[in-house]
């Protein structure tokens, strides 16, 4: 027979946890309610700066890259100065006589020889007349090869520290490579946070917006008043029209805005510096009344994007990641200052 008994009331405890679950639960829909997505125009302007912040570090990369790349050629001149120098000095105990060469070789020296190789070169050479084991020619072989001994030590020592400085600067390369594509990812997320069809609208923005700035990345051939040089330059640019942006690229498929500009004087027998703020000391600086095709553009100031003066008030240029090589009014970006190189 089943009981009858009265269920026992909830304890106090038990109360306060029902009643506590029972307020949680009430708050679960406000706080599982996503952020709102960004619009169009906000992941747009988003995305614009991201990518603009992008662009110092990267001029910054170039800098140490193209000092690491020159620490390197130093080094291995350096290195190759001391295969000379060895080889000079394996030469010079040859001719020095089988029973010096020997004793050099061994480091057995009897006292006479390690007079002449001792650090006081000044005092050795005033007591070398008093010395009978050795000729004239000995002393003076002798003399020689402790002048390329110091030689070949101090070029190791500059090979050395050349190896280490490039070193230095390829860690630098590494945290300044990561800063960059730390920006770069956050802008591709922001972009895969849209659906298909809204890339399809801001990329239609985008379209809109080039056009009402008057700039094209379409294929054109110059026509303008440049020439020598300059024109060669010009031509040089207008050749990689629709070509990607690439941070740290100097082409020839892509490029970032200085690479293009040291690209394109390059073609025309002019060797640039790596960086914008390199290009802006190295050259001449001109007025903006006084600007001629060819000359360098600066925007924003004197180290951050540059590109090249085709006239007509227009510039072609490298702009960002996310876009090609294009044709734009001087006045799309603040304009700086300008160079002729």
């Amino acid at each position: 027979m089943g009981s009858h008994r009265r269920p026992k009331p909830p304890s106090r405890s038990r109360l306060a946890v029902l009643a506590a679950t029972a307020g949680t639960v009430s708050l679960l829909p406000s706080q599982s309610q996503a952020a709102p997505k960004p619009s169009i125009d906000e992941v747009r302007q988003q995305v614009g700066e991201l990518y603009e912040q992008a662009e110092a570090p990267t001029e910054e990369y170039n800098a140490i890259l193209a000092k690491k790349d020159k620490l390197q050629q130093e080094a291995t001149r350096a290195q190759e100065r001391v295969a000379g120098q060895q080889q000079e000095i394996n030469e010079l105990r040859d001719q020095m006589g089988p029973v010096a060469a020997a004793q050099y070789r061994s480091g057995g020296l009897d006292a006479s020889m390690q007079l002449f190789l001792s650090s006081d070169p000044d005092s050795y050479l005033d007591k070398a007349e008093r010395v009978d084991r050795l000729t004239s020619r000995q002393v003076s072989m002798l003399s020689t090869l402790k002048s390329k001994q110091r030689e070949l030590a101090q070029t190791r020592a500059e090979a050395l520290k050349k190896l280490s400085e490039a070193e230095e600067a390829r860690k630098r390369l590494g945290g300044k490579k990561q800063e960059i594509q730390g920006k770069l990812r956050e802008a591709r997320t922001l972009l895969n946070s849209l659906t298909a069809e809204q890339r399809a609208q801001l990329r239609a923005k985008e379209t809109e917006a080039d056009q009402a700035a008057g700039t094209s990345d379409s294929a054109a051939t110059y026509n303008g008043p440049a020439s020598g040089r300059a024109r060669t330059a010009i031509e040089f640019a207008y050749a990689q029209l629709g070509k990607p942006y690439q941070w740290g690229s100097t082409g020839p498929d892509s490029y970032d805005c200085s690479g293009l500009t040291g690209a394109a004087w390059r073609a025309a027998g002019v060797s640039l510096p790596r960086t914008v703020e390199q290009q802006y000391s190295a050259g001449r600086q001109v007025s903006r009344s006084d600007l001629q095709p060819g000359d360098i553009i600066y925007w924003y100031n004197s180290s951050q994007h540059n590109g090249i003066y085709i006239g007509d008030g227009k510039a072609i240029h490298a702009p960002r990641t996310g876009k090609n090589i294009e044709i734009a009014p001087l006045d799309s970006m603040p304009y700086f200052a300008a160079s002729r190189p």
